[in-house]
């Protein structure tokens, strides 16, 4: 069945971005700003979040090349660094990886380095990972088909991709289509795309990727997270 391509939420403002920085200096000022915060914000879901790391364990190994694409302050990098070759963990927002930088430095890890890069730009390298990882970031970017092809171009054969991603379209209507534009007019809120798991998984197989396995590991409530592991063709 066909499904459609996500589209933004409603925007708080009707203001097109012209140029292709504009919207990754957008993100890295809104991240910039509530990096601190965001860093001591306690995780909503622990038991959620602890059986997505413990099924992302069981994927890596020692003889990986991993890529993280989003890594916020660094925790979930830090946690799974130690269980493959090399892991190279970015993030666009300069202040996130500087909070980053700071957690390795108190607990030096030889196979993880912190980088600045756009999901939605080419920096990752082309066939240079074994398995790239998308956590809590494919709602934020800008076009999830280029952010996607973009993390494909980055896998070796065979390669996978793991993500587990809030699907917003999920949500009560109410939230995207009207809290959500409210919270991004007074600056509380990113820009985020609406799509719903399936429509996901729709643009992970138009990239030419295999869904291998579709899970979700929420304890509290709904889960709009889904996790998906994808394996580009060998």
């Amino acid at each position: 069945m066909h499904m459609p391509s996500p589209t933004a939420c409603p925007p708080a403002d009707a203001s097109p971005l012209t140029q292709a920085g504009t919207a990754a200096a957008r993100k890295a000022r809104f991240w910039d700003r509530i990096a601190r915060k965001y860093a001591a914000d306690p995780i909503a879901d622990m038991a959620g979040y602890e059986a997505t790391l413990q099924r992302v364990q069981g994927l890596l190994s020692t003889e990986q090349d991993v890529l993280e694409i989003g890594c916020g302050t660094g925790t979930t990098a830090l946690l799974l660094a130690p269980l493959t070759r090399r892991l190279l963990a970015t993030d666009v927002s300069a202040g996130m990886i500087a909070i980053a930088q700071e957690k390795l430095a108190a607990h030096p890890i030889p196979q993880l380095s912190f980088a600045l890069a756009d999901a939605d730009e080419p920096a990752f390298g082309q066939g240079a990972h074994d398995v790239a990882l998308a956590f809590n970031v494919l709602h934020l970017v800008s076009d999830l088909d280029r952010a996607l092809a973009l993390a494909v171009q980055a896998l070796r054969p065979g390669g996978l991709l793991i993500s587990k991603t809030p699907c917003i379209a999920e949500m009560n209507p109410l939230i995207p289509h009207l809290a959500l534009p409210l919270m991004r007019a007074i600056g509380k809120a990113p820009r985020v795309l609406c799509f719903n798991g399936d429509a996901l998984q729709s643009a992970m197989t138009r990239q030419g990727m295999e869904v291998v396995s579709v899970e979700r590991h929420g304890t509290r409530g709904k889960d709009i997270r889904v996790f998906i592991v994808a394996r580009k063709p060998a």
